[in-house]
């Protein structure tokens, strides 16, 4: 909300005095390869996306002033580092760079394209500076000098000539300027590589048939998150140290599978406020925050008849001293005064970033927040909040802890904006307390048979509670599992290890641990198989996930529309596991599919988004392991949680889900009546409903409750209107 400012400098605070710098322009470091004693001193040209959103799929290829720009960039070269350190890789290695709610969100445009303006009522006259340019930069470098860490090189010339050579995990791609051939439907090809036709021919396969913006993103990150656990995969199998997120974003930008291109002022198409993101790669290849370590964002723009550099977006994530408890009010540190390689400390200079965010203050103009906070599931990692819009409102300069001068921005959250890190905030607090919560019914639906309790939520009407049915965390089988055929587990020592042939198990999930160390699931499989009590492997064994059961803080809860509900106090990361369908199995024979059961899970195909969870082996050169609607073959079980049931038994149906089925079997070896194991998604914010997609009467595209078509209220984009 606005407030009027009362702020008076104390004795060791002063107020800005602004002076003219010889250019206003972004500096960037440069690129690997560059003499930056002999460089020109003219500062290089930077592509300006107006402030709205691209016609079309993927920053919209077939766009005059897209086909021009060869790389995105702005990158705070000041030395900040602001929400730079503590990104957390699965396999648990300490991270030093790259570090939503699920409905619609903001006020657009009629064309979808957001109002932003100087004040609430004017929109900013920001004129691309592309428009008067005629020529771009190949190459804009990243404010990150470790080469080995540098995800956006390739085989190109730098500005004093030299040959910039190309990391060798990027052999094969092609990271030119983009200036391709056009493709039948107008969007861009890049020039393709002899050595990787194979996955190039699959390049535009990835892309959403569809020109919404929220989808292109799902579908952006999504792929990074895949392809970054199949490298962690393989990396632990090599006993090798090497960044996963480094890597799949090399492979993202060198394969143009990215959204948002070009900067932009204000909301970015398909981001929404409370969106969640574990690695500062997530914000670069949907347009978010482009720098990879700098914690300010910002552009070079017109303002009327005058250029200007203002900020954009900021990430504040704890490496200085902000204050944001307030979560309508952040307090943000300017960047620099830490040097990069030595403990050494000096004032904060006003300059490139430091500058833009005063002159953002005088501007007025809008700019995207993102804060980092320490993940709750790993004590190293961090995990990044959107928290919309917002504008600056003072700034001043005092001396911190360490002794040094700092800039200090003030900026006041824009109102009418969902919730973002308050919800966060609360969520974590009845994390803590859960007496806190409000509107309780039952501290605990599991009556004590989970392993956390299970909140019961009413805060829409009156209603008690849902309908009678017995609890239960086991799937209750035709016949006892002594009966069942054995599994036949592995002989490891101690706990199954990630390249070991001679284990059972990994060869059982064709060679290698279906989950990382941190406990994600890698990708989705026919049939995963976990250790279990014939293995001689410990309970601490990386193998053992889904059968260790809940290790969710969740609630059910009342919906408006949709009766009763089931989300999470916790933030879930994509490849978590969540909960099993758990139920009474039923006999085949038996079942009469008039009987109106709305709980009745049966296992036909999961659907089209559920299929492109996996990683894009195309893209790394493995064969593909996609598999189609049309070659997939259902499960014979069938299981009914009407009258005995789980947590799973709430989650409603949406036809855009954030949750997908998984077969997992570890106690017995039937493999047509295997454990029904649920996994997220995608990233999935606290407080927000889990759901999966029951299926389609005419498509059968999911596991399928009931055979009597109902009419969709999930309010999807891409709603069917009814599912079965």
């Amino acid at each position: 909300m606005n407030r009027e400012s009362n702020f008076m400098p104390t004795p060791d605070q002063d107020v800005l005095e602004v002076k003219p710098l010889r250019t206003l322009a972004p500096m960037f470091p440069a690129p690997l390869g560059v003499n930056v004693f002999n460089r020109s001193t003219a500062p290089p040209l930077v592509f300006v996306a107006p402030a709205g959103q691209f016609p079309g799929a993927f920053g919209a290829w077939n766009n005059p002033a897209v086909r021009s720009f060869a790389a995105f960039g702005g990158q705070d070269a000041s030395g900040g580092k602001d929400a730079a350190v503590g990104d957390q890789d699965a396999g648990g290695g300490q991270s030093a760079a790259f570090g939503g709610q699920e409905t619609g969100r903001g006020q657009s445009a009629p064309n979808g394209t957001p109002n932003i303006g100087t004040s609430a009522t004017e929109p900013i006259d920001a004129t691309p500076i592309s428009v008067y340019k005629s020529t771009q930069p190949s190459v804009i470098s990243l404010d990150d000098d470790d080469n080995d860490n540098e995800p956006y090189t390739g085989n190109q010339t730098s500005a004093s000539g030299r040959k910039i050579k190309r990391p060798s995990h990027l052999s094969g791609y092609n990271m030119s300027d983009g200036l391709g051939i056009d493709g039948p439907d107008g969007t861009k090809k890049r020039p393709k590589s002899s050595s990787k036709k194979a996955a190039a021919d699959n390049e535009l396969s990835f892309m959403p048939p569809s020109s919404d913006p929220r989808e292109i993103v799902e579908v952006v990150l999504m792929t990074f998150e895949a392809l970054r656990r199949r490298h962690l995969q393989l990396d632990e199998t090599q006993e090798t140290s090497k960044r996963a997120d480094l890597k799949a974003g090399a492979i993202m930008l060198a394969s143009n599978l990215r959204a948002n291109i070009g900067k932009r002022i204000g909301f970015v198409p398909g981001v929404e406020v409370g969106d969640i993101f574990y690695f500062r790669m997530e914000l670069c290849i949907i347009g978010l925050h482009a720098p990879s370590m700098g914690g300010i964002d910002y552009m070079n723009t017109k303002f009327g008849d005058e250029d200007d550099s203002v900020a954009i977006c900021i990430v504040a994530a704890g490496v200085y001293e902000n204050d944001d408890d307030d979560t309508d009010t952040l307090v943000y540190s300017g960047s620099g005064g830490i040097s990069r390689n030595s403990e050494e400390r000096h004032d904060q200079k006003l300059e490139r970033g430091n500058l833009a965010l005063e002159r953002s203050l005088s501007r007025k103009n809008v700019i995207r927040v993102v804060r980092g906070y320490k993940d709750p599931a790993c004590l190293t990692g961090k995990i990044y909040i959107y928290d919309g819009l917002y504008r600056i409102h003072e700034s001043w300069k005092e001396k911190t802890k360490t002794g040094i001068n700092c800039f200090k921005y003030k900026l006041q959250r824009e109102p009418g904006q969902p919730d973002g890190v308050a919800i966060w905030k609360s969520s974590q607090r009845w994390v803590e307390n859960p007496t806190a919560r409000g509107r309780v019914l039952h501290p605990d639906l599991s009556s004590g048979a989970e392993n956390l309790p299970v909140c019961l939520i009413n805060d829409v009407n009156s209603e008690k509670g849902p309908g009678h049915f017995n609890y239960i965390t086991q799937v209750k089988y035709l016949k006892p599992l002594s009966s069942m055929k054995p599994f036949q587990g592995c002989r490891c020592l101690s706990v199954c290890l990630p390249g070991d042939n001679s284990c059972a198990c990994a060869q059982h999930n064709g060679g290698d641990l279906p989950y990382s160390s941190s406990g994600l699931l890698v990708c989705r499989k026919l049939m995963v198989y976990e250790c279990g009590e014939s293995c001689q492997c410990s309970f601490n064994c990386r193998n053992r996930v889904a059968q260790k059961g809940v290790r969710i803080h969740f609630e059910v809860f009342r919906t408006t529309n949709r009766g009763w509900g089931l989300r999470s106090w916790d933030p879930i990361r994509a490849g978590s596991f969540i909960c099993e369908y758990v139920g009474e199995v039923v006999d085949d024979t038996k079942v009469n599919l008039d009987d109106e059961d709305d709980y009745l899970f049966r296992t036909v195909c999961p659907g089209e988004k559920t299929l492109k969870w996996n990683y894009g082996p195309e893209l790394i050169g493995e064969p593909s392991i996609n598999i189609s609607a049309e070659t997939f073959e259902p499960l014979p079980i069938k299981i009914s949680a009407k009258k005995m049931g789980n947590i799973a038994r709430f989650m409603n149906h949406s036809c855009n889900p954030n949750t997908f089925w998984q077969p997992v079997q570890f106690d017995h070896a039937e493999d047509g009546y295997p454990h029904i194991m649920f996994f997220a998604l995608k990233h999935i914010p606290p407080m927000t409903e889990l759901t999966y997609d029951y299926g389609d009467i005419g498509g059968e595209s999911s596991g399928v409750r009931s055979t009597r078509a109902k009419n969709c209220l999930c309010g999807s984009s891409n709603c069917r209107g009814h599912f079965s």
